[in-house]
C-alpha cells in the first residue's frame, strides 16, 4: 500500500498532550466534524502552489494536498467565534472570500522565483476574518509583522514561532490549526498558555509536531499559566 492509500485508509487518532492541548493524526475533513466551533483559526494551509524546494541539501517530502486549493478554502470558511488568520499567496486572493484585512509578514530574506521578470518576494500574507465575538485583546494592531524566517528544519513551509505567537496574541479562545504541519502554531499556543487543537495528515510531521509542542509545554513563557498535564491519553 502506497503512502497516499495508507493515509486514506487511516482512522483519525487523537493524542492529548495536556489539558486543552490535543493533536489529531488524520484528514481534517474527517476530524473537524468531531470538534465543532473554536475561538480562533490560525493556520498556514497548503494552497495550491505545489511547493518543493530544490535548494536544500536534505530535501523535505512533498506537502500533502499542495496541488489543490480546497485546504485554503476550508481554513478560511471554518467557523471561529473570535477570528481567523490564514496564510496564503497573494495570487490566491481571487479564490477566497474578501478578508477584512490582509496582514503582511516581512521576512529577512527573499524567494528565488523568476529572477528576470518578477520582484524578489520578501513578504507573505495572512487573511484576517473577524468572528461574531471579535475584539483586539491588546488594542488595534498594524497590518505588518517583521520577523526573521526559519531555516525550515522541520517542514518545507515552516513559520517562525515568534510570528505565530504574535498572531495568536490577536485572538481569543481555543486555537485551531487544521493543517498543523510540524506544529509551530501549537508551540506558540503552548508558550502562551492557550488551548490548542492541531490536525495533521502526515504521520512524520504529526510526530514532529507532538514532540515540539510537548517540549514547549515544559518550557512556557514566564508569567504564563500553562495547561495542566493530561489526565490520560485519548486515542480514537
Amino acid at each position: 500500500m502506497n503512502e497516499a492509500a495508507r493515509r486514506n485508509d487511516m482512522s483519525p487518532r487523537k493524542e492529548v498532550l495536556a489539558e486543552g492541548v490535543e493533536c489529531w493524526l488524520g484528514d481534517c475533513r474527517e476530524v473537524l466534524p468531531l470538534i465543532g466551533r473554536v475561538g480562533a483559526v490560525v493556520s498556514d494551509p497548503p494552497y495550491g502552489m505545489g511547493f518543493r524546494s530544490n535548494y536544500r541539501v536534505v530535501r523535505h517530502d512533498a506537502i500533502a494536498n499542495d496541488a489543490e486549493e480546497w485546504p485554503l478554502q476550508l481554513a478560511v470558511n471554518y467557523p471561529a467565534d473570535h477570528s481567523s488568520y490564514v496564510f496564503c499567496r497573494w495570487d490566491n486572493l481571487p479564490t477566497v472570500r474578501k478578508p477584512k484585512s490582509l496582514v503582511t509578514w516581512v521576512k529577512n530574506n527573499w524567494s528565488m522565483g523568476d529572477l528576470q521578470h518578477e520582484h524578489a518576494r520578501q513578504t507573505e500574507v495572512a487573511l484576517f476574518y473577524p468572528g461574531p465575538q471579535h475584539d483586539f485583546p491588546r488594542g488595534r494592531p498594524t497590518d505588518v509583522i517583521e520577523c526573521a524566517r526559519t531555516g525550515n528544519a522541520f517542514h518545507p513551509t515552516e513559520k517562525p514561532v515568534d510570528l505565530m505567537r504574535a498572531v495568536i496574541e490577536w485572538t481569543r479562545g481555543t486555537v485551531l490549526d487544521p493543517f498543523m504541519g510540524s506544529g509551530t502554531t501549537g508551540v506558540a499556543a503552548a508558550k502562551l498558555g492557550r488551548r490548542f487543537i492541531g490536525i495533521e495528515i502526515e504521520p512524520k510531521y504529526f510526530d514532529i509536531a507532538c514532540r515540539r509542542i510537548s517540549e514547549a509545554l515544559k518550557q512556557p513563557d514566564m508569567f504564563i499559566e500553562r495547561p495542566a498535564p493530561a489526565k490520560q491519553e485519548a486515542l480514537w
